[in-house]
């Protein structure tokens, strides 16, 4: 970032008051200079007032030197440089005094005070001084002289210097300004820059938990019920070998239909792959929007809907399952992430019931109210406590997580938990609109 503003104002690499070297050997020269000036004119200065030449040297010395204090104390400078005025000396502390007071950041009232005290100190000792050559005859002009002699010299003297530390003060203070705001700028374009990441970041992050989402409730029900019915096959394949075959039909069905759904979910991902790489050259600020426009596109692809609901209560009656459906209210259509939401909040049950209590009878119960839909799987407990682990199917925790999530994103209720008769229910209730 740019050093601007206060951090520019405050980054002194000079000597006591002065920012930089230069500025400090600037003052110094001009000082010297004035020093100088003003020496030589205590000279005749001594003279006339009947003093040593010696004393009037010093203090020509003495009073030009002031200059050096000009960024420091501008208005002490301008007050020494009036006060040594009848003295003839100090122009060129004068004029430089006014140009740094004009600079300066301070009232306008106080510059035009000086710059006016200024003016009349000028203009009176030119008009003595001119007054007196005339009447020692060293200027023949008309009197209209003393007057016109007085007042340009005066302007002269006054004027430019103050209108240019004007100028110079303005242009200082607007580039300061014009600094101070493209420094703002800038932390305002790192801020939007940083919201920016920070909305990309949340955006993968909720594609991510999509994505393991989708594919937990895609491949956990199939997986299971092929587990189930693999334990099945094995336990009754010399018993009966006319059920065996039913069941390995069923296995193979259950995996193919597993692997079309995944083929379709990875479809999904590869569509989305040479949009991002397009995207890797947009602004950062577009980041975001891309981001949560990928998050999007999948939930805007077909999913199962609740015509649905009967195939899979039949794949989980076929495992032996015993699934009582009853549906209440008149069945209407609903949007997608709705019908989709209500499909996997089912699936889900009937697969943890087919994890922690194989064999146990499962009740599912679908309300269709007038704005709302409600969900309810409940199982009763297994019919043997070893039954639940027969199939030894593991489970990641994450079900309950996911279903959760999906059904407070459409603003729904979730709740689960155990039974008092010893089973376990899910139920949601989603919004219609």
């Amino acid at each position: 970032m740019t050093t601007t503003g206060v951090d520019h104002a405050t980054a002194v690499n000079g000597p006591w008051w002065w920012s930089r070297w230069r500025s400090a050997v600037l003052d110094a020269s001009l000082a010297l200079v004035s020093a100088v000036e003003c020496g030589a004119e205590g000279i005749p200065f001594a003279r006339d007032a009947g003093i040593p030449v010696s004393a009037g040297i010093v203090f020509g010395l003495l009073a030009g030197s002031v200059l050096l204090l000009r960024r420091k104390w501008p208005i002490a400078v301008v007050l020494v440089a009036i006060a040594i005025t009848p003295a003839q000396m100090g122009f060129l502390m004068g004029i430089v005094g006014l140009y740094t007071l004009a600079a300066a950041e301070l009232p306008r009232r106080v510059i035009g005070a000086l710059a006016g005290m200024s003016l009349v100190g000028t203009m009176i000792v030119t008009f003595v001084r001119v007054r007196q050559d005339m009447a020692r005859g060293d200027l023949t002009l008309g009197d209209w002289f003393v007057p016109f002699a007085s007042i340009t010299t005066s302007l002269g003297l006054t004027a430019p210097p103050v209108l240019l530390g004007l100028y110079v003060g303005a242009r200082r203070r607007l580039m300061e300004s014009l600094r101070e705001r493209a420094d703002s700028l800038e932390r305002e374009l790192q801020l939007l820059a940083e919201r920016a990441e920070e909305r990309a970041e949340w955006a993968r992050n909720e594609e991510r938990t999509r994505i393991a989402r989708e594919m937990h409730d895609v491949v956990a029900h199939r997986v299971s019920l092929m587990v189930v019915h693999a334990a099945a096959l094995q336990a009754v394949a010399r018993k009966d070998p006319e059920k065996a075959v039913k069941n390995a039909v069923l296995v193979g069905d259950m995996g193919r239909q597993a692997l079309t759904e995944l083929r379709e979910m990875l479809g999904v991902l590869r569509s989305g792959e040479g949009a991002d790489r397009r995207e890797a050259s947009v602004p950062l600020a577009a980041v975001g929007a891309a981001a949560a426009a990928a998050a999007s596109r999948a939930a805007e692809e077909e999913g199962p809907c609740l015509s649905e609901l009967d195939e899979l209560i039949g794949q989980s009656a076929a495992t032996g399952m015993v699934v009582d459906l009853s549906v209440e209210g008149e069945t209407r259509s609903y949007a997608a992430e709705i019908e989709q939401t209500t499909y996997r909040v089912v699936q889900e049950a009937l697969t943890n019931v087919h994890k922690h209590a194989g064999g146990a009878k499962t009740h599912v119960r679908l309300a269709h109210r007038v704005s709302e839909i409600a969900m309810q799987v409940e199982n009763e407990p297994p019919p043997e406590p070893a039954s639940a682990y027969a199939a030894r199917l593991p489970s990641g925790g994450n079900g309950l997580l996911g279903m959760r999530e999906r059904v407070v994103a459409l603003g729904g209720v979730f709740v689960s938990g155990p039974t008092d008769a010893g089973g376990f229910r899910v139920s949601a209730v989603i919004p219609a609109v």
